[in-house]
């Protein structure tokens, strides 16, 4: 990895959302809007639970437990 490569990734990753990511055309911006409007849909949702949803429809709960030894 050269030194170009090596700022590169430092500066993809100190990066944050921004509202002008969803009219920016690359990648990275693209993934930002996308991540940034699912938690903003999960915030609003109130959901805190769990829960896979199933392609069928089903919803697979995942059970809040702790370690047992």
């Amino acid at each position: 990895m050269n030194k170009k490569d090596k700022n590169e990734g430092t500066d993809i990753a100190g990066r944050y959302y921004e509202t002008e990511d969803y009219k920016r055309n690359d990648q990275l911006s693209s993934g930002l809007a996308t991540t940034h409007e699912q938690v903003s849909d999960a915030y609003m949702e109130g959901q805190a639970d769990a829960v896979i949803e199933d392609v069928v429809g089903v919803d697979i709960s995942i059970p809040r437990k702790g370690y047992d030894e």
